[in-house]
């Protein structure tokens, strides 16, 4: 059989240039391809030069990163560790504290600019294995190959087709891979912001009625906001001073009054979970096999560990000498990945919902029930244990 490449990621978002930077370090010959002309660098300065999109790398990520040859460049640019974290609903006072020191760690993770961390990788790659400006419009794949057919006419044949390219998968739809699940009743209005009171390394989150509103530390100083909301409209319309006042008022002030905003941006909030992660070499990876709220700040980490669990499985399966496009061999993904995705999908869902109830007296419970798991230290200690990756 002849094939152009051993793997081929469709999609060069950070998820997928993990996977061609890992399977290139494990030698196995990579194509990248993206309908866009690449991740843009970054320059070191103050403004609206960082990114809107920012993530929340935990621990277990960084140190995949590091492997892979990507985190010193990101720790030599710019991101902003931070060591804890607070959660409450009505008294900031009183919030649900998550520490780094609670399970002796540096920090809970690093808060990085989307634009920065898909350069570092795309950085680990040889231009060779590079296809920028191509759309794949359809995929033929079989038991033994899978050829990817471009926007240009041309095709590429591989021994196994990664898909990275986002929750709104078209490839994933010609596979037949049913992707369940649906839209929140809110948006994302996501921005920049300057406060009187510096963040300290401090992640804080307030569940309002209307939806979550996380304030994120970026290493200039700044927070990063993620409101998610059902009156995303109405947000968007305001003025930056009447933006900030209200964005004041609902963070109840944690950071003293908010004194300027970056321009503001708005995404749609969706759950999503294919029915399958992989077939006759095919496998899914990142928002194309699952889609969490963003409250607890996990979707690129799930992403990160897909792409990690499926370079080791098919790195090992191709040392022993096994065809690791199989669907054999590909199951072992799924079922690294798959119990570990529900857990947080559910525990998302739960939250969002939980949080939406207007049951009476459900308020009371919920803010008894923070100030229980913030008394129960090795209760609190577990999730934070969980939630940077350590087990």
């Amino acid at each position: 059989m002849t094939v152009d490449c051993d793997v081929a990621i469709v999609g060069g978002g950070p998820v997928g240039a993990a996977v061609a930077v890992g399977l290139a370090q494990r030698g196995l010959a990579v194509q990248l391809l993206d309908r866009g002309q690449g991740p843009t660098p970054r320059v070191l300065a103050d403004g609206d030069d960082y990114d809107l999109r920012v993530y929340a790398l935990a621990p277990s990520c960084i140190a995949f990163l590091d492997r892979l040859g990507a985190w010193s460049r990101i720790a030599a640019t710019r991101s902003s560790p931070y060591q804890g974290m607070r959660v409450w609903e009505n008294d900031p006072q009183s919030p649900l504290c998550f520490d780094a020191r609670d399970v002796r760690a540096a920090t809970l993770g690093h808060i990085v600019e989307s634009g920065l961390l898909a350069s570092a990788l795309w950085a680990q790659l040889p231009v060779s294995g590079l296809r920028t400006g191509v759309q794949v419009v359809r995929i033929d794949a079989g038991e033994h190959d899978a050829t990817l057919h471009t926007d240009d006419g041309g095709s590429l044949r591989t021994r196994l087709a990664v898909i990275a390219e986002g929750r709104d998968s078209r490839l994933r739809t010609q596979l037949g891979i049913e992707s369940l699940g649906g839209q929140y009743e809110q948006t994302a209005v996501v921005c920049h912001i300057r406060s009187e009171q510096a963040h300290g390394g401090i992640a804080w989150q307030r569940f309002l009625p209307t939806g979550p509103l996380a304030l994120l530390p970026l290493a200039d100083g700044r927070a990063s906001i993620v409101w998610s909301s059902g009156e995303a409209a109405a947000l968007l319309a305001l003025d930056d001073a009447d933006f900030c006042r209200a964005l004041g008022d609902a963070s109840q002030h944690v950071l003293g009054r908010i004194t300027a905003c970056s321009r503001r941006v708005q995404f749609a909030l969706t759950l999503q979970h294919a029915d399958r992660y992989v077939g006759n070499g095919v496998a899914l990876v990142g928002d194309a096999a699952h889609v969490v709220h963003p409250l607890a700040g996990q979707g690129v980490n799930l992403g990160f560990a897909d792409a990690e669990a499926l370079t080791d499985v098919v790195a090992e399966a191709r040392a022993a000498g096994r065809n690791f496009a199989s669907l054999r061999v590909l199951k072992r993904y799924e079922r690294a990945r798959r119990a570990d995705v529900i857990d947080m999908l559910a525990v998302t869902d739960g939250l969002y919902r939980a949080f939406r109830m207007p049951l009476p007296g459900l308020a009371a419970l919920r803010s008894r029930g923070l100030a229980v798991v913030n008394a129960a230290a090795p209760l609190r200690r577990e999730l934070v244990r969980r939630a940077i990756g350590l087990r």
